[in-house]
């Protein structure tokens, strides 16, 4: 499943390259708000910067929320239209605002908390230090299911909480191959200033991650009983490979050898 996820996560991606690239211009306009407010306080305490970066992440939560309505629909390969993007917004406007303030006391409490505990140099700086860590990577993992959760699932926003929570405890190892994919897709996107793939394609990858997963629960749901690590994901996936085709990068490359 891993490596059909990376094939279609790739496709999907390549497949709305222009739509990607013009939702980009919003996420470098709401870094560049967030980094503007950082360059002007830069002589200010640490504290101070932190705090002023705030309204930055809050608007990059609302963006990202708004336009995770299209990522949903590549992904489910159906049509769309950016005329869904006010449908998005009032979907997830108050999802967002919730999921930001969460995330900006997490990135307080990690920038300030973690060097204080681990400058103690004793035991319990190194247990305060690695609550922190874990507690915070754990978290990071979670957000990542958040808002395929909530268009796919139909559910509020507690309940799209507490599933990505559940299925972060319940696939870690996928949990933390989704991180470290996306953390590949941002540093190759630093090359193209993030206008591609971008966070966009970050998205869309999340998005991916969380319709073929949730193939396993529907299955055991109708399959009770069965063994959990005996998935049959060749037949589960049959019906996105098929809609998929039979592409790969070599054929991308040189058509006439297919």
């Amino acid at each position: 499943m891993i490596r059909f996820l990376i094939k279609k996560s790739f496709f999907d991606t390549w497949d709305n390259l222009f739509s990607l690239i013009l939702i980009n211009l919003g996420f470098i306009f709401c870094l560049g708000i967030t980094a503007l407010i950082a360059f002007t306080t830069r002589a200010s305490p640490g504290a101070v910067t932190i705090l002023l970066t705030i309204p930055g992440i809050f608007l990059s939560h609302i963006y990202a929320g708004t336009i995770s309505i299209l990522l949903h629909k590549f992904s489910e390969f159906k049509s769309f239209s950016f005329a869904l993007v006010k449908n998005g917004f009032l979907k997830t406007w108050k999802a967002s605002l919730i999921l930001a303030s969460i995330n900006s006391l997490m990135i307080i409490i990690f920038t300030f908390g973690f060097p204080f505990y681990l400058s103690m140099g004793n035991i319990i700086g190194i247990v305060g230090a690695g609550i922190i860590f874990w507690f915070s990577l754990f978290w990071f993992l979670s957000c990542q299911y958040f808002y395929p959760v909530l268009f796919k699932l139909e559910g509020g926003i507690y309940l799209s909480l507490k599933k990505s929570i559940l299925l972060t405890i319940d696939n870690p190892l996928f949990s933390i191959f989704i991180f470290l994919h996306s953390a590949v897709v941002l540093m190759l996107s630093m090359i193209t200033v993030l206008i591609m793939p971008g966070l966009s394609a970050i998205l869309l990858l999340h998005q991916d991650a969380v319709k073929l997963r949730l193939y396993k629960y529907d299955w055991l749901e109708k399959n009770p009983g069965e063994n959990r690590n005996k998935i049959p994901w060749d037949l589960l996936i049959q019906d996105d490979r098929d809609q998929l085709g039979t592409r790969s990068l070599k054929g991308m490359i040189f058509p006439w050898k297919n």
